[in-house]
């Protein structure tokens, strides 16, 4: 649907704090906002299947999604997740080919959408608009690594903290006692997250618990100031 001029404003300021849209200048910017289209997600729904065709560019502009990945089998591992100002789809843009992960809103999300064709041509007319592209992509790759690098050489109770950490340092929660605070996940939820199994992960949950690394509490998980910058 076309963007009305609420939506036009909001897609316009989120655009400034895209890294591959820094280049643009102001008549740019203001030129390519009037291409998006906006997208409203149930939670719950997909936004974009792994293998799906379509090489559209999505930018949060409310919500939360969660990127993942489904074996043949249905055992799922979470990526990363996206919040307002995060954009996606940026491979199947450049290259054409189909989805590479499952898109899913955690909830009520609405999205700007841009098509191909119009990026492609302001990077076409501004080579430094792709250098830009391919600087935000250098690091979406950066941050794939260093999660590879977690499943490889981690055990369970490390990567399990490590994850708890890094959602604790997104949600800037910290009580006057400090201890950090992140919302509380499922066991599943969490071995999605880090790509073990719900057994290894209550077991590992025991285990930070008793070493007071991490406690429950009023449906948050509360991390240690010590554990939190250990790995800051």
């Amino acid at each position: 649907m076309n963007i009305n001029e609420r939506e036009r404003q909001l897609i316009e300021k989120f655009l400034r704090r895209v890294p591959i849209f820094r280049s643009f200048s102001e008549e740019h910017l203001k030129n390519i906002v009037n291409d998006f289209s906006t997208l409203t997600v149930a939670k719950g729904k997909d936004i974009v299947f792994q293998s799906d065709e379509g090489t559209d560019l999505f930018i949060v502009l409310k919500g939360l999604v969660k990127v993942s990945l489904l074996s043949t089998d249905g055992q799922e591992l979470v990526l990363t997740n996206f919040r307002a100002g995060d954009f996606f789809g940026e491979m199947s843009l450049i290259d054409g080919r189909s989805r590479s992960a499952n898109v899913v809103a955690e909830e009520e999300t609405s999205l700007g959408v841009l098509h191909r064709e119009k990026l492609l041509i302001s990077m076409k007319n501004d080579p430094v608009i792709a250098f830009d592209f391919l600087t935000a992509i250098v690091e979406r790759l950066r941050k794939s690594d260093e999660m590879i690098e977690t499943l490889a050489f981690l055990d369970v109770n490390e990567r399990l903290i490590k994850f708890l950490v890094r959602s604790a340092k997104d949600e800037g929660g910290q009580d006057e006692d400090g201890w950090y605070r992140t919302k509380k996940r499922t066991h599943l939820d969490l071995a999605a997250n880090i790509g073990s199994s719900r057994e290894a992960v209550s077991k590992a949950l025991k285990v930070l618990a008793f070493k007071e690394a991490i406690i429950e509490k009023d449906g948050s998980f509360l991390i240690s100031s010590d554990a939190y910058k250990a790995l800051e």
